[in-house]
């Protein structure tokens, strides 16, 4: 990708200016955790079992651990080491547990977390082909992240996102660690929510997601009890399919949102699977205008 900066109506080439150690890209991560990913720091370097985790987060809207690595060669499979690190998280769960609760000075139950939704993140200036087709399936728990420094300053990250929608479990070779990663951690799809729904409801399910997405810059975040949307790494809005009906959610704290019909009903002290303090129940009757105009109050919200 080429980029140029303006300066009084000319061009003037923007240069890659690669990372000089793998640890200047760990460095600049973990100090802007929560602005690129939205995850909580826990660990730098986490040392278990002749393991080094190089960064232990946590997302507390999934309430799963990530970990993350950071890569400039390219000689290492993505699957092995993926495999290899979330068979340490579940064989471990109560030295990650602990190592929370000692680094944040906050309590964590081993019930608390969802271990299904832990994932490894890979961070590196570039990715060889192999490697990105090895993650070519849309199931596996493993995100590729590819990060590059500019001489202005600038800094992007871009995901390697996988395009087809072969299951892992389809490949029989897999290892030991593969098998028992399988049976606790799940990715979930879209289509894994909206086949809950009746005919009638996943019509209504599709429909409602592609007005949300007509929002700039949203991106869709399906997870084990919703499907969220999410706008600079923060959830604005998120429905449940069920078999007659969807639960919306909308994420503004109690008394923020502007609700003249008083449909949303007021959850900050009951508790859902999704996130926000209200929440409604749409049926193939309800005004989708209506509560597209409620979204909107959290997506102006967020966007700052």
């Amino acid at each position: 990708m080429d980029l140029y900066k303006i300066n009084k109506s000319k061009l003037e080439e923007v240069r890659n200016t690669p990372f000089k150690l793998e640890k200047d890209i760990q460095s600049l991560v973990e100090d802007n955790l929560e602005v690129l990913f939205g995850l909580e720091f826990v660990k730098t370097e986490f040392q278990l079992n002749n393991f080094r985790v190089d960064t232990l987060g946590f997302d507390q809207q999934s309430q799963s651990f990530v970990i993350i690595e950071y890569k400039k060669g390219h000689s290492y499979s993505v699957i092995d080491q993926g495999y290899s690190y979330l068979s340490l998280l579940l064989n471990n769960k109560a030295d990650f547990i602990l190592e929370y609760q000692e680094c944040t000075n906050r309590s964590l139950k081993k019930g608390d977390v969802d271990w299904s939704q832990s994932k490894v993140i890979f961070i590196s200036p570039q990715f060889t082909t192999f490697q990105k087709q090895s993650i070519e399936f849309k199931d596996l728990p493993f995100d590729l992240w590819e990060i590059k420094k500019y001489s202005n300053d600038t800094v992007i990250l871009n995901q390697h996102k996988p395009t087809s929608q072969e299951s892992v479990k389809t490949i029989s070779s897999k290892d030991e660690r593969a098998e028992q990663v399988s049976k606790e951690i799940v990715v979930y799809t879209e289509e894994d929510h909206y086949q809950k729904g009746n005919p009638e409801i996943r019509e209504l399910a599709t429909a409602f997601r592609d007005r949300i997405l007509e929002l700039d810059n949203i991106e869709i975040n399906p997870v084990k009890q919703y499907i969220g949307f999410k706008l600079n790494k923060r959830i604005v809005t998120d429905f449940e399919v069920q078999k007659n009906k969807l639960k919306l959610r909308i994420n503004l704290k109690k008394g923020a949102l502007d609700d003249p019909k008083n449909l949303f009903r007021d959850v900050s002290n009951i508790g859902t699977f999704g996130v926000g303090d209200y929440e409604v129940v749409v049926t193939p009757d309800s005004d989708l205008d209506y509560l597209m105009s409620l979204i909107k109050q959290s997506y102006k919200y967020h966007i700052n």
